[in-house]
């Protein structure tokens, strides 16, 4: 029987079971097409990303023998949408089943699920064999809770998988080592140099300019320094492992304005193409782990299987629980536009400038550097959600939807009312001085609250809460935060609150 069988741009895995034997019945298909590239605005350096990585696997597949039809952006029976490529490919060659891998986002989902549902051939839809849990095990386990708590799923998954567990305990006394990670880099660890791949994009990046794609952003084509292939993506975690886990957990919060990366391991955009697993990732870590005790501290290991076991497996459960409504979820009613300097890095506040530059450049920014700088703000300056969630879907080269919408509208906006976050993640300019040294060469004053060289994050995050009191006070995690504001004196409030509507109004001249 010949089988079509699809494989998306995020789903790369060289290790999956489909690959495991050769079928001169079996034609595998990737498709470069301006239906994936033009739904939204992508950074530069995103495209060509996933469009290099697809162009490795197939060849991969091919020195496997496996049979592979592969459309370039360019070619000219590229129809630029995967139905009619589809359609086209049964068509030609005589395909007689349709199998393709789950997607990870909805939107593809309802495509191929009505694609599949209307053909006069058989079909099959398989695994991806990629996550620990499957798209439904998430709502299962919240079945009847009010509350989807992280951390509950968290440590469910360390008893379900053993990791770092003896017996029934937790490895080290504690499930959690969140307070160890929140320390502020101040030079007194050596951060080394962070490792790259030279690959020569430029006949792909010319290809992508010919086919009048619309992106944004930065690229060195001659240097393109993200893993694009199996090997590459090893490379980059074996890397981490050796240079930068021991001290991982410790300044995972922290930023800087001459470190770009600390000791981030940078694996995220191979992880979410699927080129490698995050089971091999974690066992990877757990075995430097072992072998290096003497040296790592449980709580910079912790730190990184939480991201990975914890919250990754659970935002993709929470968008498949969520959805599709949860697209439209807008709690707290922002309706504002996203000031211009999101696309140019134009503004004279430190941490937004190298926060947004180092997006532009590189299609890259560690998790607080979103949820604390850009997000911060965008949820403060009460931007739509809309515009967030093309920005953030858009600008960096690891954004995949499933994993970007409860991330940017749940934890970052708050704009779900608290189904993935438990409150707000707003603060002032003091939490940035805290984490980071934005503020010492910045030209607002981060002490003051409206005066003429405030920092703008000290008069929004009190006008935030003053505005939205309505919406949060009853929440428990803000009930110190209104505390406060509710003893400052009237004129203050009426200073901050003018300060932050002027800011609002005329976003882009700070």
């Amino acid at each position: 029987m010949r089988k079509l069988r699809l494989i998306l741009g995020d789903q790369l895995n060289t290790q999956h079971s489909w690959f495991s034997k050769t079928d001169k019945e079996v034609i595998y298909c990737l498709l470069e097409m301006r239906q994936e590239t033009d739904y939204v605005t992508h950074h530069i350096q995103k495209v060509v990303g996933f469009f290099a990585a697809m162009r490795n696997f197939a060849e991969e597949l091919k020195a496997a023998n496996h049979t592979v039809i592969y459309f370039h952006i360019n070619d000219k029976k590229n129809t630029q949408n995967l139905i009619k490529n589809l359609a086209l490919l049964i068509a030609e060659n005589n395909i007689e089943k349709f199998e393709y891998l789950a997607p990870d986002e909805y939107r593809l989902e309802k495509q191929l699920t009505d694609f599949s549902t209307n053909l006069q051939i058989a079909s099959a839809v398989f695994s991806t064999e990629h996550f620990y849990t499957e798209r439904e095990d998430l709502a299962a386990f919240f079945k009847g809770k009010k509350q989807f708590l992280m951390e509950h799923f968290y440590r469910n998954m360390r008893k379900n998988h053993q990791i770092l567990m003896v017996d029934k305990q937790p490895e080290g006394g504690k499930w959690n080592y969140d307070a160890s990670n929140r320390k502020k880099w101040k030079g007194e660890t050596l951060i080394p140099q962070e490792i790259t791949f030279d690959n020569n994009v430029e006949e792909l990046f010319a290809e992508i300019q010919k086919s009048g794609i619309k992106t944004l952003g930065k690229i060195n084509a001659k240097y393109f320094e993200y893993p694009i292939s199996r090997k590459q993506s090893l490379a980059q975690l074996t890397y981490f492992c050796e240079h930068l886990l021991v001290h991982f957990g410790d300044y995972q919060d922290a930023m800087h304005t001459d470190k770009l990366y600390l000791y981030h391991s940078r694996i995220s955009f191979a992880m979410n193409a699927k080129i490698i697993s995050p089971k091999e990732i974690i066992d990877t870590v757990l075995e430097t782990y072992r072998a290096k005790e003497e040296e790592i501290d449980i709580s910079q290991v912790e730190g990184f299987i939480r991201q990975i076991l914890g919250w990754r497996e659970y935002m993709r459960g929470m968008y498949w629980m969520l959805m599709p409504n949860y697209k439209k979820e807008n709690f707290l009613d922002n309706k504002n536009k996203l000031p211009s300097f999101f696309w140019t890095g134009k503004t004279k506040m430190n941490c937004l400038k190298n926060a947004i530059h180092n997006s532009l450049e590189n299609g890259y920014a560690h998790h607080i550097q979103r949820l604390m700088i850009t997000g911060n703000f965008m949820l403060l300056t009460q931007i739509h959600p809309d515009e967030i969630d093309a920005w953030y879907l858009g600008i960096y080269v690891d954004a995949i939807e499933w994993v970007q919408l409860p991330n940017t509208r749940g934890m970052s906006q708050f704009a779900d009312g608290g189904k993935i976050a438990t409150k707000p993640y707003v603060s002032s300019g003091s939490y940035i001085n805290k984490m980071s040294n934005y503020c010492d060469a910045c030209v607002y004053n981060k002490t003051k609250k409206f005066e003429d060289d405030a920092c703008p994050f000290n008069s929004l995050y009190w006008n935030f809460l003053d505005e939205k009191q309505e919406k949060l006070a009853s929440n428990f995690r803000m009930k110190m935060m209104y505390s406060v504001l509710n003893k400052m004196t009237p004129e203050d409030r009426v200073k901050i609150n003018e300060k932050a509507n002027h800011i609002i109004e005329n976003l882009d001249e700070y």
